[in-house]
């Protein structure tokens, strides 16, 4: 397994971690500054600060538990800079409600770190 690899996914495990913390604050600096994010249903959420609103909203939420994503492939771009990941997700709410679905996030290096850039989920069970 690839470098790049290894550390893409430790970071999805990182943020889905902050993520079951609510900490939303804490999760900005793994995003670009120009952080695009397609949410479930279609809405487009632009920038990390608007993308760390967003999870704070819904950390607001009494009932919201966490999203778990689950990584199932990472390709790193010819060039080393760039890398796809795809994988499942489940979101989860108190009194047993889930969500769940596809993802995929794009990663960017930058002074040999790893950051998200653009993701899109796509919710297919709720």
């Amino acid at each position: 397994m690839a470098v790049p690899d290894v550390a893409i996914r430790a970071k999805r495990k990182l943020t889905n971690r902050l993520i079951a913390a609510h900490e939303a604050a804490r999760l900005r600096p793994h995003m670009t500054d120009d952080m695009l994010l397609i949410v479930g249903d279609g809405d487009l959420i632009q920038g990390a600060d608007a993308v760390v609103a967003a999870f704070a909203g819904q950390f607001a939420d009494a009932a919201f538990v966490a999203y778990v994503r689950t990584t199932q492939t990472v390709e790193i771009a010819d060039d080393g800079l760039r890398a796809a990941e795809t994988g499942r997700w489940v979101g989860s709410w108190k009194g047993g409600i889930e969500m769940s679905g596809v993802y995929m996030a794009a990663w960017r290096a930058i002074h040999g770190q790893w950051f998200l850039e653009r993701e899109l989920y796509v919710t297919l069970q709720h």
